[in-house]
């Protein structure tokens, strides 16, 4: 995570260093220091990154670096505003710069001179550290003690108990079915699913099975760790199928290459029916540069993967023409039958625990390593005191983080988001600032994702499709999951796994992502990036300083005034400013400062007029005034060329003809001009004023899809709902 603050540092130092640097005096060295020591220490980050779990002193360090990307950012981003009102034209433009000249001057020398105190605390961190680059180098190599812990609980899970195994005979039973039948080439089939579903149990099962095991000559079962090298997995496929033959390893094995070792398992299963598994394969590659090794003999040969990547299961499906088993969790009763055994030693549950078990088993959402790990916590808890037992209701994120016994369960959720690249942990901790139980809209997340800088330009794409592709990457390591889809299969909202979501919580809260403000108690950072309010604004502390503050979201607050009650002192760098459906009538007036706001929300409020002034909202990307009374938009909204997404409308009842219809805002002559835009949604036309045909020219010219323009009857041009 640290990695994603050093490079959104870095893309905003590369404009200042090429245009405006001069205006910093004796601020290039700096600069160039800055982003020289900066290049460094990103290069580290991303080992840095997987040992934070278990080495303390990588954890400060990388704090550390954190945090003073942070703190340079936040002293750039002060600095560009000095330029944009320095850069202020005509008249106005003069008076203002005159007026302001002293003023602003001392600002940039006060600038400089945090710039350099910036760079004395990277130097010291960069001194006082160099050892830890030793760890680096063992990380790389694969021999750090996490990933030897993490191989240690996969056999743990090979050894289970036959009490742990609730539903296993009907999946099983299928499974072997597809081994066993089938066509006579080599077939992959995979076990696809979130960590914790029990893959690596169902699929040892499988392959324990008597029928399997008579129906292949030879078998071997691989374990693919998260740091694995391919001559030693290579090596470990060879020494199982000289032992099932009963066959000395040959002694010259230890020096052969990745080639040799291969040609060596081709020949020795080329004329055979084998089994190999490949167990918590996490990436395409890993099975690419196996798969190469196993014949596609015509002797029924069979591969099993287990796999929380679909994308992975689905590529070799099509390769093999095998097939893909989509491990779904436990049923209600399922579960019930195992928590109670494993909780209550195969006895009923009391009746008077019986709401708050089901409560704790709800969050569970059919997992069974979470079932039976919290089953493991309850089943030391007294009965008699169901105080003790409201207690791990209450604060199941607390137990997850600090119970030993739930040690195993933390660390099997966290493999899958430790094993994210940089750019999309920061779009799955943005998850976090989400209540429990909120349905996400999928075009919602997008939008955010963009407007704070989480995705990153490529060539021939617009922004918005590559988030998409984040979006689906996440779905498909089975990180988010699909809870409602339109009528054309498209997802609407999705949502993470309630455990999931505890521990994103936990990280975001350690890496100071975001402050979730529900608990009025809780602890808050010094200086706070992202505020998540919910449903109330007595959770928040007042009189904290949020002057650095990018985000702001509030959800469910019922409070009026919220900005002007909590914020007193605004917060100049906001990037994010989420309203949907606070009490609010009027369009909040603290907005006209905010010069980098990109995302603006007043969704479900009862805003009717939009001000002049948003034409000085020049970073915007996306208003969202959907289901206010809107009718009309200034002409100042046209200067927004930044403008990505204009989402205007309310629905309306209509009693006499029973249905809902959508009421837009009337358009403006010349909303063509806003050459940025991807959703426009709703315009109100009036027949025969050529707005339709002007926006229908400009927005197929830049290939841009709108959704529809209304006229009392329904005119239609590339429907696409919001």
């Amino acid at each position: 995570m640290a990695e994603s603050a050093v490079t959104f540092l870095l893309d905003k130092l590369a404009p200042l260093f090429e245009n405006e640097l001069q205006l910093l005096r004796g601020g290039r060295e700096e600069i160039v220091y800055v982003r020289g020591e900066l290049e460094r220490i990103r290069a580290f980050l991303r080992v840095a990154d997987t040992l934070e779990e278990s080495d303390e002193e990588v954890k400060v360090w990388v704090k550390q670096i954190r945090d003073v990307a942070h703190e340079t950012e936040d002293i750039l981003d002060e600095f560009t505003i000095l330029l944009a009102h320095d850069h202020a034209s005509g008249l106005y433009g003069l008076i203002h710069k005159m007026s302001c000249c002293i003023k602003n001057m001392k600002a940039r020398y006060r600038i400089a001179s945090q710039i350099k105190a910036m760079n004395s605390r990277i130097r010291n961190i960069s001194d006082g550290h160099r050892r830890l680059r030793q760890k680096f180098f063992v990380a790389e190599h694969g021999s750090s003690s996490a990933s030897t812990g993490w191989q240690d609980r996969r056999e743990d899970a090979l050894l289970l108990d036959m009490t742990d195994l609730v539903g296993i005979e009907e999946r099983k039973s299928k499974l072997v079915g597809w081994l066993v039948d089938g066509r006579s080439g080599r077939e992959v089939v995979s076990l696809a699913g979130m960590g914790g579903l029990g893959k690596t149990t169902l699929a040892k099962q499988v392959y324990d099975d008597a029928e399997v095991k008579k129906h292949f000559s030879v078998h071997a079962w691989i374990t693919v760790s998260r740091s694995y090298k391919m001559e030693e997995l290579l090596k470990d496929i060879l020494q199982q199928l000289f032992a099932a033959d009963r066959k000395p390893v040959p002694k010259n094995l230890e020096s052969q290459n990745s080639s040799q070792l291969k040609s060596i398992i081709k020949e020795v299963l080329q004329k055979r029916r084998y089994l190999i598994v490949l167990d918590d394969v996490w990436h395409v590659n890993e099975w690419d540069a196996v798969k190469y090794a196993l014949p596609t003999n015509n002797c029924g040969s069979r591969v099993m993967l287990t796999t929380r990547n679909a994308d992975l299961a689905f590529t070799s499906r099509i390769e093999s023409e095998g097939k893909v088993y989509n491990l779904e969790p436990l049923l209600p009763e399922e579960s019930w039958t195992l928590f109670c055994r494993k909780t209550f030693r195969g006895n009923s549950c009391p009746h008077h625990l019986e709401d708050i078990c089901k409560n704790i088993l709800r969050k569970c959402e059919g997992l069974p390593l979470a079932i039976v790990a919290i089953s493991g916590v309850l089943a030391a808890k007294d009965k008699r005191r169901i105080d003790e037992w409201e207690m791990v209701r209450r604060s199941l994120g607390a137990e997850i983080e600090d119970n030993n016994k739930l040690l195993n369960l933390k660390k099997v959720l966290s493999l899958s988001f430790n094993d994210l690249p940089y750019y999309l942990k920061s779009c799955f901790l943005y998850v976090s600032i989400f209540p429990e139980d909120h349905l996400i809209e999928h075009t919602k997340l997008i939008r955010l994702w963009v407007a704070e800088g989480f995705v990153e330009a490529k060539y021939g794409k617009e922004l918005e499709d590559v988030a998409e592709d984040y979006f689906n990457e996440l779905l498909n390591r089975s990180l988010l999951q699909v809870a409602e889809t339109a009528s054309d299969g498209r997802v609407k909202t999705c949502r993470p796994h309630d455990l999931l979501r505890e521990i994103i919580i936990s990280k975001s809260r350690d890496q100071n992502f975001a402050v979730i403000a529900k608990d009025q108690n809780a602890m808050w950072p010094d200086k706070i990036r992202r505020l998540s309010i919910h449903y109330t604004v007595r959770n928040v502390q007042l009189n904290r300083c949020v002057s650095q503050l990018r985000s702001l979201f509030m959800f469910g607050v019922v409070e009026k005034s919220p900005l002007r009650t909590l914020f007193p002192n605004g917060f100049r760098l906001l990037h994010v400013l989420d309203l949907q459906g606070a009490p609010i009538k009027m369009f909040p007036v603290q907005v006209i400062n905010l010069y980098y706001l990109r995302y603006l929300s007043l969704k479900e409020t009862k805003v009717s007029i939009v001000p002049s002034y948003i034409g000085k909202l020049q970073h915007l990307e996306t208003l969202d005034l959907k289901h206010t009374y809107v009718t009309e938009l200034p002409d100042e909204i046209l200067k927004l060329q930044r403008l990505r997404h204009l989402l205007v409308y309310r629905y309306k009842f209509e009693s006499y003809a029973h249905f809902h219809s959508k009421n837009g805002f009337k358009a403006l002559e010349k909303i063509g001009q806003l050459q940025s835009l991807q959703k426009l949604c709703f315009v109100e036309a009036n027949h025969g004023n050529g707005n339709i045909v002007n926006l229908s020219r400009v927005f197929l010219q830049n290939s841009i899809v709108y959704s529809y323009c209304r006229n009392r009857g329904f005119i239609h041009h590339n429907v696409q709902p919001s």
